[in-house]
Parts: structure tokens; sequence; C-alpha cells
């Protein structure tokens, strides 16, 4: 079959950043009309090949033509101008502007050198109806939880009338429904001729809605496949150069592996704790060596829990204890001061400081534990980031390059690695495997069972319930800001309970 030209072609592209060599003689075409996954482990290149498509970086070899004719991007901006919009994995909008306001920025409508309110309200109701958005386009954003500011953000670059579309991660923060209408959508606009590229690390996405795939792994190309001609297993072996163990493995073991002693005081143990507005009072338990999961929908309440664990949030009911005394947790240091660590689902505004060196945000939490006037020696902050870096796998492993630089994934582990080198009693995961490609996640999953072999207690928190289910001795779900149910994990306790339950609110015994 003859394939059409490609609306998008870029040729041997290369991409060099001191030492790194990001991309190495890439070739990736985007025909109309199709949706083409773009794969590839964390520091595989796909940021960086998406950036050099749209201005952001300029590429040091090769071309890139649109609709058959050479091109060159100055900026981003340019890039749009001329048919390319990106919707990036971490959300970047104007919280403090409305709605609208971020829908049309730059491109209000105007008369007499003054914006017409109205009509941008107006215009603005018209393109978050067509996605079958249910949002107030006059109020702020930050009104919003990060589930809807990513599709209004969806919202903005389709409203450009773009030729090629780039979604890089855009399902990362939306539940099974909010993923339904964005697929949807795609669809409607390749319908329409668009050719889009969807990044994503969710390989049932890529089998549910993409035509074609292109993998990429140490900044070359390893493939370049229709959906249907290469089957999951076929797709992972391309990704990670290897075969990827069964993480089947990793269930057995929480199941079947010593477990946490019931009679033993519980190294946390929340009663009656909540605060209003965040989440109602609750119950809740973790010993040592216990990984305790947390299910729900974005929205539930889970992340409200663990900032009330952390002091993040200060509680106004209830007590919380550690080793059975009561502790006051009224700032994250009282946490970290009792050996408790959080790592936040917002790596971005919660977690990473961009400017400073992977070195830097590694040792952060650890001099911070120590105060400012206990400096850790030169010598042993080299020793233990070394180390976690390469425990961890973090890419690249140069612990002098800037921490914003480096891969959404890679930053996660580079956030896990903080935490690890204070050597916690007590690890809150929120979402650590979210936006993480599938050899990264094994890593991670694998590490989680292991420190909990190893004493340390757990609070898991993951939209996939599957990966709940295989990493936790207990499991707990939460429903509109309520603890509903936690079950002992067992082969009796399935997705199925847990939908249900998520569904009705009611706690099946």
């Amino acid at each position: 079959m003859t394939l059409p030209s490609p609306v998008l072609e870029m040729s041997g592209i290369t991409k060099q950043f001191t030492a790194v060599r990001a991309l190495d003689g890439v070739d990736f075409r985007l025909l109309p009309g199709e949706i083409h996954a773009l794969l590839g482990e964390n520091g595989a290149g796909k940021s960086t090949l998406i950036k050099v498509a749209t201005g952001v970086y300029e590429n040091d070899e090769g071309t890139i033509r649109l609709g058959g004719v050479p091109v060159r991007f100055p900026s981003p901006s340019a890039a749009q101008s001329a048919g390319i919009s990106t919707v990036y994995q971490e959300v970047n909008l104007c919280p403090n502007l409305s709605v609208a306001e971020n829908i049309l920025i730059g491109r209000e409508p105007t008369r007499g050198g003054r914006i017409r309110w109205k009509e941008l309200s107006r215009q603005a109701a018209e393109l978050v109806a067509d996605l079958g958005l249910d949002v107030d386009v006059d109020a702020p954003l930050d009104a919003y939880p990060l589930a809807v500011q990513q599709l209004v953000a969806i919202v903005r670059a389709v409203a450009v009338q773009a030729k090629v579309l780039i979604l890089d991660e855009p399902t990362s923060s939306l539940d099974r429904q909010e993923v339904a209408r964005l697929f949807d959508l795609m669809r409607r606009l390749r319908g329409q001729g668009v050719a889009i590229c969807f990044v994503t690390h969710f390989l049932d996405q890529i089998y549910e809605v993409c035509d074609r795939m292109t993998v990429l792994r140490g900044g070359r190309v390893v493939g370049e496949h229709l959906v249907s001609e290469l089957d999951q297993e076929g797709l992972v072996r391309l990704m990670v150069g290897r075969e990827l163990a069964t993480l089947d493995q990793l269930a057995d073991h929480i199941l079947t592996g010593p477990q946490p002693g019931s009679q033993e005081t519980p190294l946390l143990q929340a009663q009656g704790t909540g605060r209003r507005g965040g989440i109602e009072p609750f119950d809740l338990a973790v010993r040592s060596g216990e990984v305790v999961g947390l299910a729900g929908l974005l929205g539930s309440g889970r992340t409200e829990l663990a900032r009330l664990l952390f002091g993040a949030d200060q509680a106004d009911s209830g007590t919380v204890t550690v080793d059975g005394k009561v502790a006051a947790l009224r700032s994250p240091a009282d946490a970290i001061d009792r050996g408790i660590a959080f790592c936040s689902e917002d790596r971005k505004a919660e977690g990473l400081i961009p400017a400073l060196t992977v070195r830097e945000n590694i040792i952060l939490a650890m001099q911070a534990a120590r105060g400012w006037m206990r400096p850790v020696s030169a010598r042993q902050r080299d020793e233990l980031v070394s180390q976690y870096i390469a425990k961890l796998d973090i890419r690249p492993a140069d612990p002098d390059v800037p921490a914003g630089s480096l891969s959404g994934g890679n930053q996660q582990k580079l956030l896990l690695a903080r935490w690890l080198i204070t050597q916690p009693r007590l690890l809150i995961l929120d979402e650590p495997t979210r936006g993480i490609d599938v050899g990264a996640k094994a890593e991670i999953q694998k590490l989680v069972v292991s420190l909990s072999d190893d004493g340390m207690a757990m609070v898991f928190i993951s939209a996939e319930l599957e990966e709940v289910l295989r990493l936790s001795h207990t499991v707990g779900v939460l429903r509109d800001r309520r603890l509903v149910a936690t079950w002992p994990n067992g082969p009796e306790l399935g997705t199925d309970q847990i939908l249900s339950t998520i569904a009705s609110g009611v706690h099946d015994q």
C-alpha cells in the first residue's frame, strides 16, 4: 500500500548536550490522518526529538520538512504559527488566569486594541464544549485539579487549527473517563487529517488508539511498525533491549513472603485523623516492612491523606502516633525528624529544583535533616550521589547536569534517591510510576519490594489497581475524600472488588 506524503518528516536528526548525545541520526515521520506513538524508555530521546521539532532546541545535524518544505523553527511560537502544536507532560499554563484566557492566550479577540472579554468567553466555551469538558471558562484555572488543567492545555493546542498535534504524556493525570474522552477527540482530529504524535508509557493505550509506532532507544531509532504488526512483548523488547522479567513474581513475593506482624505496635497509626475540606477522619496503621496501597479515582483524597501523614497539611481532628507515641506533625520537618519521607506526585511544583544539578537535588533532604551548620562533606556527598545514581539507574549518569534537563522518569528516580539517601523508616510514594516507561516502572516496583523486605514501611498510592495489588500487603480504597475500605491483600482480592467499592463507596464484607 502506498503511504501518503508525510506532513512532518525529520531526517538524520542529531542533538548533542556536552558529553551526552541525546539524538543520533534519528529519522521520524508523521503522516496525515494518523495517530503515531513515539515510544522508548525514559532518556531514550523522545522529549528531545519533540523539542527539536517544535523549535525549543536547534538540531546539530539533519533536516526537518513540513509539508515537504524544509523548515527551521527559531522558537516554539514559530513552530506553532506553522501548524505544530504541543501539549507537554507537565502542564504549563497560567493558574492565575481564567480558563478562557489560558485557552486563547496570545489569540484574544480585540477591538480598538482592547480585549473583547465576552467574545473571548464565548469562543472558549465553544472550544470546551467541543471536547465535552464541563468547566466554567470564566473561573480561574487553579480552581480545577491537575486532570482538568491537562484537558484545558489540550483544548488550547487544538484551538490553533494544527496540522501536527504532539501530545507528550497527555493521559498521565487523567482518569479512565477522561482518557476515553481524549481518545474520542484524537480520533475525530485524525478523521480531519491531523497528524498526531502520541507519547505515552501506557502500552494498552497504544494498542487502543494508535496506527503506527516509532521506538527510540539510546537516542536512536530501533523500529518503526504498524501497531497491528508488533505485539506488546515485542514492543517491550525493542524499548528496553532485553527480555523484561515478569512482574507477577513481585505479587507472588508479597503474598507468600514474610508478612508484617499484625500484633506489633504500628510504626505509624492515624486514628480519626482528618482535615475539613481535605479528607474525612480516617483510621490507618502502617507497620515496619508493610506496604499499604491506596487506590481511588483522582480527587478521591489519596494525596490529601498522604499530606496529612507528612505534615504538609495539618489535621484538625484525631491523632497520629509514631512508635505508639503521639506525634504532632505540624510541618514536614516534624515528619522528617521522625523518619517519614514523602515523594509528591507533582514533582515539578513540590519536589524538583530544575536549576540545581542532579547532585544538589539528591543531597538536599539529607543536608536539610542535618542542618545547614553541619554540611555533608564533599567526599561523602559524592560517594552517596554516585551510589544512588547507579542504584536507581538515573540517566544520564552525570551528577553535574541540571536536574531540569532530565526526562520525567529520571526526575522521578532523582526524587526517590533524595529520600532514600536519608534512610527513612516510612516512605510515602504518591504516584511514583506515573509517566515512567515499562523498564523503569519495573525497577521502581522491585525497589519497593526490596525496601519492604529490608523493613521499611511504605504508603504506596497509584491509579493503577494492578500495581496496588501487586505491591501491597494491605489495600485501602478512597472515595469522595473518605477512606471507605481496607483489606489485607490476598489471592481472593481482585480489581473487580476494588472497582465495585470505588463505584459504590460500600465496603462489601
